[in-house]
């Protein structure tokens, strides 16, 4: 049925085809980021699989290797994040609202980052543009949701967005092996902080 009689009717089924395939692929990659969460990036493909609600043969045929499905996991986490930051400015209250909203979408995604960080440090050589990636992507969403705030009056000039990354980032360390540690909370003040005095 798809070799034959093919490319004439192909032009009104790709674009769905392609849509549908899109929103699989991006459940598998939900499933595949949650199941890396809760138990590590070696987890079975079959729990992955039955998360996503597909065969494992689906999850080997869109990623062939394991440590396909873990970049394609982080791109997609990197790119969600990054999405977030214009809508949120679009819909939120204040700028310093959807600032707050949108760190605590980093934070989302940074706990889940520290679960790969092991598997992300070796040698293949997938993962050396990540964090290129990571940067290239989500500081000027970060920047501008700054420059933003700074320019309702809500928050102080002058923070640059790359080193309020990286303080969210550092108070992120440590948060998934002591269950004592909340780093949200810290988290918060950090953002409290930037807020202009009255």
């Amino acid at each position: 049925m798809n070799d034959g009689g093919g490319d004439g009717g192909a032009g009104h089924t790709a674009r769905p085809q392609r849509a549908d395939a899109r929103r699989n692929k991006e459940t598998l990659l939900d499933a595949a980021a949650a199941i890396f969460v809760a138990a590590g990036v070696e987890a079975p493909v079959r729990d992955i699989a039955a998360r996503a609600g597909v065969g494992t043969a689906t999850i080997y045929r869109h990623f062939p290797s394991r440590a396909d499905l873990i970049i394609a996991v982080y791109r997609h986490q990197v790119d969600a994040c990054a999405e977030a930051g214009p809508a949120l400015l679009a819909e939120g209250p204040t700028p310093h609202a959807a600032l707050g909203r949108w760190i605590d979408l980093f934070v989302d995604f940074l706990v889940t980052k520290h679960g790969l960080a092991a598997v992300l440090q070796s040698d293949n050589a997938g993962y050396e543009t990540l964090h290129a990636y990571f940067l290239d992507r989500l500081v000027p969403v970060c920047g501008r949701l700054l420059d933003a705030a700074t320019a309702s009056g809500e928050i102080r000039p002058g923070f640059q967005a790359y080193e309020v990354m990286r303080g969210v980032g550092n108070l992120c360390i440590g948060a998934d092996n002591d269950p004592r540690y909340d780093p949200r909370r810290l988290v918060e003040l950090l953002v409290a902080g930037l807020r202009r005095p009255h």
